[in-house]
């Protein structure tokens, strides 16, 4: 068991970023995981890649076009329009069902078979866009179940889980790479980097957080 290594399930986006350089400060060694599952904005793969090896860590890409053969969604179908607000008692119809679901359970295999145990994941059920597998609940049962079904103490760390975007942004500001995750990450769902569209949810949320942590910084 390799107790100062720990996995990072890696989108190249602002959070799972983050979340890569926290493992940086608290790891001896960090490997990261990307996935292909579909995605119109597959480039975030092509710039997590980047990120990887500015920041000297092993990285890994995972074909899994399952997902989005499963059911149809913003991010993966052309035809279906893209929600810029969660619809009320609903969540929006950028929610690919089961993504993080498989994504912990392939991760946790990938992580098994090199003695790894630490699992690091970038969801936040401060800012989570309505998506039910981003909240605290789902995170703690998949530890468990990842645990019974493959007979392995993982631990996954959920850096940013009770952290809004603006806190995210001032954990990035204070693990020294708030300009990397500004300039150099893919958070838009339309697929454009750094401060992205403006108009997708997702760039919503990062440019608010964005806003409401420089107003409080200045």
């Amino acid at each position: 068991m390799k107790k100062d290594v720990a996995l990072v399930v890696f989108s190249g986006g602002q959070d799972s970023t983050t979340c890569l350089f926290w493992a940086k400060k608290r790891f001896k060694q960090v490997v990261a995981l990307s996935f292909t599952y579909g995605q119109k904005h597959v480039k975030e793969v092509e710039m997590a890649r980047e990120i990887a090896r500015k920041a000297g860590v092993e990285f890994h890409v995972m074909d899994v076009p399952f997902i989005a053969q499963l059911g149809s969604n913003a991010l993966t179908d052309a035809s279906v329009k893209m929600d810029e607000e969660c619809p009320e008692g609903s969540w929006p119809n950028t929610f690919v069902p089961g993504r993080n679901l498989f994504f912990l359970s392939i991760a946790a295999v990938f992580a098994r078979e090199r003695g790894i145990h630490h699992l690091v994941v970038g969801v936040s059920q401060t800012d989570f866009s309505g998506y039910p597998d981003c909240r605290d609940a789902f995170v703690k049962s998949m530890n468990v179940t990842l645990n019974l079904a493959l007979e392995e103490p993982f631990v996954i760390h959920t850096p940013l889980m009770w952290l809004d975007k603006a806190e995210t942004w001032a954990l990035a500001d204070e693990l020294g790479v708030m300009d990397l995750v500004r300039n150099e990450t893919l958070t838009c769902y339309n697929g454009i980097p750094g401060d992205g569209c403006g108009h997708c949810p997702a760039c919503k949320l990062r440019r608010e957080g964005l806003e409401a942590y420089l107003d409080g910084k200045w």
